[in-house]
């Protein structure tokens, strides 16, 4: 036997199991119909909420950029890497957030990652309380601090308070939590998330990658949503979703976030974004101070589809969000429907199987965008009602 022979056996085993993902290629720009694999298909599982991935004012300053400063920063930032337009994003990101200042990290996940484990490192007298259902950046972000770290259950207030009253004497407790959960679109208790820290003097920090653009005011995020701009300590986002770019930071106090820019692993050891993503960044955050049209159609369209999908008998769990879990629970069936999508009604969307979620938890994760016409997402209603009627699925 080969000393890799236990590779091939476990794809063999992931692909017994529908738990093997297909990864598709696009050739085309993100839009509501791409082409993947040489075949155009209406889009359902693209994080471009906005449409704002090809949109023309953000090419262009992103070639503008190109032209005035490069194509790399070439530098991490604290060496060489810092260029006026990162101290501009960061600004106006800040500004967004109605924070007092921003860090920029090459990605959410770094975001994540860099500030997490700067907050907490090991050996001090403190724990982070962890939502169950928390990103797999905040999980890793835990990892490489290497402080303790305790779990409450997904948006249990009772559980979270037993968890605080257990560790109240501990000098720092970071209560940590995805703002909106990516895989069921629901949302943080937030303002119960914040009394509590408040009673058990603890900090929050929120992940707000799927808020950005989508909740609050002109898509400010879960924070603004709630209201809670004074209350909560640090709030993440990320740029690669309704930003249509890439990248990510965390907003927060002043000292906070200079702070971080002293102690954030990917922030001191990886270079810095390159310009013609930094300049895009800016561009996406100047059209969402503007205008909340593109917030607006994106809750149109979310509603138009949800309804539609409930009134054929789909379960969409409790989604408060454009993200719409059609739950299908069986792993195979979950996997055969996006085949036959894609096959047969040329749409794009990928099954959701374990270990992204729990076994039995298997769906379809539809995700509408501003860009997406209503004859586009009666076109998808349809589709699921044929087949689900095909395989049995609906009676």
């Amino acid at each position: 036997m080969g000393k890799l022979d236990w590779i091939t056996e476990e794809l063999k085993e992931l692909k017994e199991k529908g738990l093997y993902v297909t990864i598709r290629v696009l050739q085309s720009a993100q839009g509501p119909w791409v082409v993947v694999d040489g075949k155009r298909v209406l889009n359902m599982c693209s994080n471009n909420y906005l449409g704002l991935a090809a949109h023309p004012k953000i090419k262009e300053a992103a070639i503008r950029a190109i032209l005035d400063y490069g194509v790399g920063a070439g530098a991490v930032r604290t060496i060489a890497g810092t260029m006026e337009l990162h101290v501009e994003l960061e600004e106006k990101l800040a500004k967004f957030k109605k924070r007092e200042a921003a860090i920029l990290f090459q990605s959410g996940y770094n975001a994540n990652l860099g500030s997490i484990s700067a907050l907490l490192r090991k050996g001090e007298d403190g724990v982070f309380i962890s939502e169950e259902l928390n990103h797999a950046s905040i999980i890793d972000g835990m990892r490489l601090s290497g402080a303790p770290k305790v779990i409450y259950k997904h948006i249990d207030m009772d559980d979270l308070k037993k968890k605080l009253e257990e560790n109240k004497d501990k000098k720092k407790k970071i209560i940590v939590t995805d703002g909106v959960f990516s895989m069921d679109g629901d949302l943080a208790p937030l303002p119960e998330i914040v009394e509590l820290a408040e009673q058990y003097d603890a900090i929050v920090y929120v992940d707000d990658a799927h808020g950005e653009g989508v909740l609050g005011e002109h898509g400010r995020g879960i924070v603004d949503h709630f209201k809670l701009h004074d209350r909560v300590d640090f709030e993440m986002g990320t740029l690669s979703k309704a930003f249509g770019v890439i990248g990510g930071y965390v907003a927060g106090p002043e000292e906070a976030i200079e702070y971080l820019k002293q102690r954030a692993r990917p922030f001191l050891f990886s270079s810095a974004m390159n310009p013609p993503d930094v300049a895009a960044a800016i561009a996406a955050v100047e059209i969402l101070q503007k205008s909340d049209e593109l917030v607006k159609k994106l809750w149109d369209n979310t509603h138009f589809l949800q309804k539609g999908l409930r009134d054929l008998g789909y379960d969409l769990g409790n989604t408060k969000h454009p993200i719409t879990p059609v739950m299908l629970y069986d792993e195979k069936l979950a996997q055969e429907f996006s085949k036959r999508l894609y096959d047969e009604y040329n749409i794009f969307a990928q099954a959701i199987v374990y270990p992204t979620v729990p076994l039995g938890t298997a769906r379809i994760r539809l995700e509408p965008s501003a860009a997406h016409t209503k004859e586009d997402l009666q076109y998808v209603i349809d589709a699921f009602e044929d087949l689900g009627k095909k395989t049995g699925f609906l009676k």
